[in-house]
């Protein structure tokens, strides 16, 4: 765990350069990737570019102030971790800085252990954070994303392939007579199957690219964006393939292709309707 803290890439932002450079130094010591900058405006710019995910700034400093940069950088990315530092303690409280949108607050001067130690209890906290929205939006059993995240997810690229003019496909996965396979064999054998599954459909579309869900059940949804027809038609005789060869269940695979005048529930229901008539 220490280990990927120290892959953090961190930014010190300090008027003074020589107080800048020994912070950076000494983190840097500590095996954090850390750069530093002396004015507010070059920090902002530095941040727009995406690399840091941290930054470590002064409070007082001249054109643009600390809590003018960490309130700037909180609109621009509200995922990056940020400490304040000022040597003026009377003149800023913790609640100013927290208001303002930073992790913690640090009075100089300091000794590096204090701050490695705020860093690592952000990161921690960070980390705890991301834990619990990943687990709020997987299914417990397969690993794959839950049906919560699907009609999020879907929304978010629907809006985008309107605006951006890409096809986009949904493709509805059922397992054939699982119910049978279920009472023949019991529950514990079933959830096997359900694992096995979701390990067989993430291996048959693109990583990376397409998103698979548990929709309920022996149930199963595939977002596949920037998808044609003929793309959609292929993951989706890829995936039946992929089931037939697993010696477990076969599926079947009903899929449809988003037009501009869909709802959501338009393209879910299309894709259920193709699914039925293979069934049938």
């Amino acid at each position: 765990m220490e280990q990927e803290y120290y892959q953090e890439n961190l930014l010190i932002v300090d008027d003074e350069i020589e107080v800048g450079k020994v912070i950076t130094e000494l983190l840097s010591g500590l095996g954090f990737n850390a750069d530093s900058e002396s004015s507010g405006k070059n920090a902002f710019q530095e941040i727009k570019k995406g690399k840091y995910t941290f930054l470590i700034t002064d409070i007082n400093m001249p054109e643009l102030s600390g809590i003018e940069l960490i309130k700037m950088i909180k609109e621009e990315n509200p995922d990056i971790s940020i400490i304040a530092m000022t040597g003026y303690e009377k003149n800023y409280t913790y609640i100013d800085v927290v208001n303002a949108g930073a992790n913690d607050f640090i009075i100089k001067p300091f000794k590096i252990d204090e701050l490695e130690a705020k860093i690592k209890r952000i990161l921690i906290e960070r980390h705890i954070k991301d834990e619990l929205a990943r687990l709020s939006i997987t299914d417990n059993l397969t690993g794959l994303f839950n049906q919560r995240h699907f009609y999020n997810k879907l929304n978010k690229e629907a809006d985008r392939a309107k605006r951006q003019e890409h096809p986009l496909s949904l493709i509805l996965l059922d397992l054939d007579k699982f119910k049978d396979y279920n009472d023949k064999y019991g529950h514990l054998a079933g959830d096997k199957v359900l694992i096995k599954s979701g390990k067989i459909i993430l291996s048959n579309i693109r990583e990376n690219v397409d998103t698979a869900f548990r929709y309920g059940g022996d149930e199963f949804v595939i977002i596949l964006v920037e998808a044609d027809e003929k793309i959609a038609l292929n993951t989706s005789e890829r995936l039946k393939r992929g089931f037939e060869k697993s010696g477990l269940v076969t599926a079947s695979v009903g899929f449809a292709t988003y037009s501009k005048e869909m709802k959501i529930n338009d393209l879910i229901a299309a894709a259920d309707k193709n699914l039925y008539k293979e069934k049938k």
